[in-house]
């Protein structure tokens, strides 16, 4: 089987977003004089997923901030081997488009212009053929009635559009089969170790224990058979048990 390591040349649409949960007690319900070692309140699961195959890429679990958002897009180039990915969408998350400049870009220097002034110094811009798109919805009364793309940089490839549907799903199915990610339960972490290590265990363990309904593939004589995103990404033949994905190495060598 194919490292755990690293992905195929197939991811070249990702879509990233945080999903919403707390630890311990609301945020409103938090004193401000507790010191960071309590660590409760709002707690948001950074994710990032390759579209193509549904495959996670990545997890940051902490607080909704440019800090979490860097870890992210680092951890996912490192993931890449540091290829750069074609297209990345998101929610209107104010960090992204700095921090995706940060992570993917390039150091430029523009060239001197002649005219009077101090010369602009080096900054960072996107690499060559990446396109960041973002994802606006409007609501009334708290229900999306419209959604609209909007491209921050870059240009989408032709037949491409933004979207972070196959994520938000995935937000469902994680919501699903993590019980302390309910919106309204009393099943909700009371320590933030085990809601981090919780989050990783479900999210990870998707990639290779959890068949995808729209993923499924059939045979010519029109038998479905399961695929977990894994499968598609190339990086298993089969449905890992959870057994399985929990005492085999993560990377084989």
């Amino acid at each position: 089987m194919t490292s755990w390591s690293g992905f195929p040349p197939l991811t070249t649409t990702i879509q990233v977003d945080e999903k919403w949960s707390f630890v311990g007690k609301k945020e409103k319900n938090c004193d401000p004089q507790e010191t960071a070692d309590d660590r409760k309140g709002e707690c948001w699961d950074h994710v990032a997923l390759d579209a193509d195959s549904r495959l996670v890429l990545e997890v940051a679990v902490g607080p909704r901030t440019t800090d979490m958002a860097q870890s992210l897009l680092e951890g996912v180039k490192g993931r890449l081997g540091g290829r750069t990915p074609a297209v990345i969408t998101s929610d209107e998350h104010a960090a992204y488009p700095d921090v995706i400049r940060s992570v993917f870009g390039q150091r430029v220097t523009p060239p001197r212009t002649g005219k009077p002034g101090r010369p602009a110094g080096p900054r960072m811009v996107p690499p060559a053929g990446m396109c960041y798109a973002t994802v606006h919805k409007t609501r009334v009364k708290n229900r999306v009635v419209s959604v609209d793309q909007r491209v921050i940089f870059g240009a989408l490839p032709a037949g491409t559009t933004a979207s972070t549907s196959y994520l938000e799903r995935q937000n469902g199915t994680d919501r699903h089969r993590n019980a302390r990610k309910g919106r309204k339960t009393y099943r909700f972490s009371k320590d933030w170790s085990a809601h981090e290590s919780m989050t990783h265990f479900t999210l990870l363990s998707y990639n290779f224990c959890w068949s995808v309904r729209t993923l499924a593939k059939k045979d010519p004589l029109g038998r479905k058979h399961p695929r977990t995103p894994a499968m598609v990404a190339g990086l298993a033949d089969h449905v890992w048990s959870l057994e399985e994905w929990v005492t085999l190495p993560g990377v084989q060598r």
